[in-house]
């Protein structure tokens, strides 16, 4: 199914109808209407947990490809590509990635993270052209996300993703969309309609960031890059990020807060390397090695350290 072959109608979606609570939110004082949008946005986590079985697939997908040396890529326009791009920006200093290992592609390019490029999310052209700039192969994951299901921009990128290979998931908040045809696989969050009819940048945005944070602070768990729940490949790039990275190194071994900035110093300023050097008690050296061996698994490197 082509993209332009799948669209529907908008207004037979249940995120584009008017929540029947709400049609007198004009005339709501600011603490009936604050009420009105907090009570939606108590069932967005309901929305969430019916699709968790999805997610946990698609978080042990998007582990399996960056294992292999291969890259999330979300794809989105509006709303949704500016939630893509919060947590691709966002996890790449989380976890010290690899630049690149997480991207985003959004309809208007850079300048609609600021700035409204509307007429794009219609560009199907553009759509394939921004995906096949890329190169997407089987070793990628891509998440088109649409909370209509229908963006052509979206849908064309997906599309052609698909057929270069590459493993594709819908991020949605309506089934049997025409974006959840044209990918392999779909994730669905029913919020439902909104308190301001059609306007997903509330609940559906709100959902879609909650399951872009689960799938890739989940995946770099999976990976080895989180010790316990501690974050021990930040980069210290600045103070702040060097005093929580020596409270991490604390935490993950036990040492205290001299000993653990000592080695934080003596690692080259790379927190996962002082946490196996002072939890298995070896050297830059032999923590460094045991790094590589483990492609950066911390639980598995120091256990690999600790028998040398």
């Amino acid at each position: 199914m082509t993209p332009k072959q799948g669209r529907s109608d908008l207004r037979e979606l249940r995120t584009e109808q008017s929540h029947p609570t709400a049609t007198d939110l004009d005339c709501k004082s600011a603490l009936e209407i604050a009420q009105a949008i907090n009570a939606e946005d108590a069932t967005v986590a309901k929305a969430v947990e019916k699709a968790l079985p999805q997610i946990a697939r698609t978080i042990d997908r998007v582990a399996s490809a960056i294992a292999r040396g291969g890259r999330l890529i979300y794809v989105g326009a509006g709303t949704s590509g500016r939630v893509a791009a919060l947590d691709a920006s966002e996890a790449t200093p989380t976890f010290n990635l690899k630049p690149g290992t997480i991207q985003f592609v959004i309809a208007g390019g850079n300048q609609a993270l600021a700035t409204p490029q509307e007429a794009k999310e219609d560009d199907e052209a553009l759509g394939r052209a921004e995906m096949a700039k890329r190169r997407p192969t089987k070793n990628d994951v891509v998440i088109g996300i649409a909370s209509s299901g229908r963006t052509p921009f979206t849908m064309a990128a997906v599309a052609e993703a698909r057929r270069r290979g590459a493993h594709t998931v819908a991020l949605t908040c309506n089934r049997k969309s025409p974006l959840e045809k044209a990918a392999g696989f779909a994730i669905v969050t029913e919020v439902g309609p909104e308190v301001l009819a059609g306007s997903s940048r509330m609940k559906a945005g709100t959902a879609h960031k909650m399951v872009l944070n689960m799938i890739s602070t989940a995946a770099m768990t999976r990976l080895g890059y989180v010790y316990g729940n501690l974050m021990v490949n930040v980069a210290p790039k600045n103070e702040k990020l060097r005093q929580r990275a020596v409270t991490i190194i604390e935490q993950a071994t036990g040492a205290d807060e001299v000993a653990s900035s000592g080695a934080l110093r003596v690692a080259g300023n790379r927190t996962p390397v002082a946490v196996v050097m002072l939890a298995a008690g070896v050297s830059r050296t032999v923590a460094m090695s045991a790094l590589q061996q483990t492609k950066g698994n911390v639980r598995k490197a120091i256990a690999k350290a600790g028998k040398v």
